[in-house]
């Protein structure tokens, strides 16, 4: 493979690929040319979200001109933005190349009708939306050129994952995709040539989706259909995905900011009874909103005085809200925080000790996460300042504005002023770059939650600095929170799975039949806030639930206590049939108060317990380990405010955890902690059973579903 070519080489000289980038660029142009791909059989590019994917796939474009293909065709997420953010992207990478009539790029809709042989024998680029009229005009333009299906065709398919779990498409979303896939089938037939690129960061669709079902005793398994081949986006160190978010508790807690449900419901629509406008700065129903502008702005210019200080560029700033899909919210969103900008800026004036007092709190709450916190007078002072001179903005953002209103010349969101507030539309939804985010207000319903669209939701991943980091904030409920914890889970165990050869060897869905059984399902009816992804020595646990009171539940626990202690003689780790510990954990449910607190679903760990326990090759299938441990005194919540979900790591290094990892190679351990239930701790005087379901160390992914879409 030619590697020195003109194209590959100005990329190189332009982008500054790093070894590992080289190395993911030159293998994906040498399986191009080694396999026979289709739209059914893919190559694939996988990145991760907002990772470097575009950069990647544009050094594709090079090498693949310099080693025989002649044009490449990409296709873009049927949204104008990101069609135009793509295109402005590669006209800009080719830029000197097209200068000297080397290279030339292309928007379809704007493609020239009277194109000579001298540009048709350059190498082309023609960026199409996945959009019926798009492809239309991309069909006639091979037709007005028959000279083009003679042509080597590259075909890269960006952000390829519409087709994703969990969706259920009106049937006009259903025709639109299938008479897409057909244009490209066609498009594929008519020239001479042709190879065909997946880029994604959420491929579940196109590797899980159910080529045959293959069921057996000891493996109920949904073959995928299988890429031709997979190449990963290599990720720099200084990339920050869904790890930084959702497994560090130090960062949960300096970033995370709550959003009380009912907030939400007063920004989806005027409604008097619940927001009045002219109470914006005092209202309780806005209270976290408010909060997360006066933040966004101490944010904006804490990073600005540092800069200035170091003698560096003064950065501008982005804070996105994005709540609702439909525009009447995205006007009344607007409205009110046009409104609060409007008398935040009149309190600078008229009461400045009031607002400085705001802004006093905002930075205090900010400055232990910063490394060199600048004075809190000097904060102040520039925050009342950039109110008074109207360095805030605020736009909508939304398929109805004129794009080249909301991009600059690199298709990415302008950033017209040093701090920017963006209330969330359609074009939010995936794809768009936006630069320096340091505030997500986000509130979609999760209940209905669709994998890949989550994902591509969240915006605040990429590459960030860590002093933007500092004073980054993620503004949403307790509950998407949650199922955003989730759905990372389950995400990092699918591509775990990919890395290690997952996509040759199945991944496991199953579900519950009416009987019980556990059976394998289509991972197209999942719906993610329901399902509960194993993966190796991962733990189970009910969290925030409260026991029920004593009168209740004595009887139950002292039936528990017996059973337990009659089998935990001699205080060591013992085996149990599966339906022993199924009854343990049946039991355990009953102590628990199902009016209070969060409920458990015992029947997801019943499930999960059952099927790793009787899914295995070990002398001890069907059975299950259990560790016990009494005298406890773990509180229901921390000293922080959130639930206590760890009640099985003790202090001491050989804890029951420990214990339990060393179990667990080949079936499940389940550890049950008799918990005093102490009045202080806030339980209710009465001791309780705490079970926690410890997967082998030789799980394979496997996703569990305890509820599925309706079709």
């Amino acid at each position: 493979m030619k590697t020195n070519g003109i194209c590959y080489t100005h990329l190189q000289r332009k982008n500054q690929y790093e070894k590992e980038m080289k190395a993911c660029i030159e293998q994906t142009v040498d399986l191009l040319q080694r396999h026979t791909t289709n739209e059914r059989k893919p190559g694939m590019l996988l990145g991760k979200i907002q990772s470097g994917k575009t950069r990647t796939f544009i050094g594709v474009t090079g090498l693949a001109f310099d080693n025989g293909y002649d044009a490449v065709i990409v296709l873009t997420k049927g949204t104008k933005a990101l069609a135009q953010q793509t295109y402005e992207r590669l006209k800009e990478e080719y830029k000197t190349l097209s200068e000297s009539d080397c290279v030339q790029v292309f928007d379809i809709m704007k493609i020239p009708t009277n194109l000579i042989a001298y540009e048709l024998e350059q190498k082309l680029v023609f960026v199409v939306k996945k959009e019926i009229h798009n492809m239309k005009r991309l069909h006639d333009a091979l037709l007005r050129y028959p000279q083009l299906k003679d042509r080597n065709v590259l075909i890269i398919d960006d952000e390829a994952d519409y087709a994703s779990l969990g969706f259920t498409k009106t049937q006009q979303e259903t025709t639109e995709i299938n008479a897409i896939a057909g244009q490209i089938d066609e498009l594929r037939k008519e020239v001479k040539k042709s190879a065909f690129l997946q880029v994604t960061a959420t491929p579940y669709s196109l590797y899980l989706q159910p080529d045959e079902l293959k069921v057996s005793e000891t493996s109920p398994v949904f073959m995928p259909i299988k890429p031709a081949f997979t190449v990963l986006v290599p990720t720099p160190s200084t990339y920050i995905g869904s790890e930084y978010y959702f497994e560090n508790e130090a960062v949960r807690k300096s970033l995370f900011v709550p959003i009380d449900e009912r907030e939400l419901m007063a920004l989806k629509k005027p409604d008097r009874r619940r927001l009045k406008l002219e109470e914006v700065l005092t209202s309780k129903s806005i209270e976290t909103l408010r909060r997360s502008v006066l933040s966004f702005l101490v944010g904006g210019v804490v990073r600005r005085i540092q800069q200035r200080k170091e003698g560096k560029t003064l950065e501008k700033y982005s804070f996105i809200i994005h709540t609702q899909q439909a525009k009447s919210s995205h006007d009344w969103q607007e409205n009110v925080v046009l409104t609060l900008k409007e008398r935040l800026g009149q309190l600078a004036v008229d009461q400045p000790v009031a607002l400085q007092q705001m802004l006093e709190k905002c930075y205090e709450e900010m400055e232990p996460a910063l490394e060199s916190p600048p004075p809190k007078q000097d904060v102040v002072y520039e925050a009342l300042f950039m109110l008074q001179k109207d360095y805030l903005l605020v736009t909508t953002v939304n398929s109805e504005k004129e794009m080249n209103q909301l991009l600059d010349e690199q298709g990415q969101l302008k950033l017209r002023a040093p701090l920017n507030i963006f209330i969330g539309g359609q074009i939010l939804d995936r794809g768009i770059t936006i630069r320096n985010l340091i505030g997500f207000y986000y509130g979609r319903n999760p209940r209905s939650f669709q994998q890949d669209t989550v994902l591509q939701h969240s915006r605040m991943f990429g590459y960030r600095s860590p002093e933007d980091l500092s004073v980054t904030k993620f503004y949403t409920t307790e509950e998407i929170y949650e199922v955003m914890e989730k759905i990372h889970d389950f995400d990092t165990g699918l591509r775990t799975a990919f890395e290690q050869g997952g996509q040759n060897r199945g991944v496991v869905f199953i579900e519950q039949d009416f009987s019980s059984r556990l059976i394998p399902c289509s991972p197209n009816k999942l719906l993610l806030s329901q399902t509960t992804t194993l993966k190796p020595l991962k733990r189970i646990l009910p969290i925030g639930f409260q026991t029920g009171y004593k009168t209740y539940i004595a009887k139950t626990v002292k039936e528990l206590d017996r059973r337990i202690k009659s089998r935990w003689i001699e205080k060591k780790p013992f085996l149990i049939d599966i339906e022993e510990a199924i009854d343990y954990v049946r039991l355990i449910k009953q102590t628990f108060d199902q009016q209070e607190g969060k409920q458990w679903d015992e029947s997801s760990f019943i499930a999960s317990m059952s099927y790793l326990s009787r899914y295995t090759n070990s002398k001890h299938k069907g059975k299950v380990w259990c560790v016990v441990r009494s005298g406890r005194n773990m509180s229901r919540v921390r000293a922080n405010g959130r639930f206590e979900d760890a009640p099985d790591t003790t202090a001491n290094g050989n804890s029951e955890l420990t214990v339990a990892k060393k179990l667990a190679q080949r079936i499940p351990v389940l550890i049950l902690l008799r918990q005093n239930g102490r009045e202080e701790n806030g339980w209710r005087g009465c001791p309780f059973w705490w079970p926690i379901l410890v997967t082998p160390k030789n799980t394979k992914t496997v996703v569990f579903s305890r509820d599925l879409a309706k079709s």
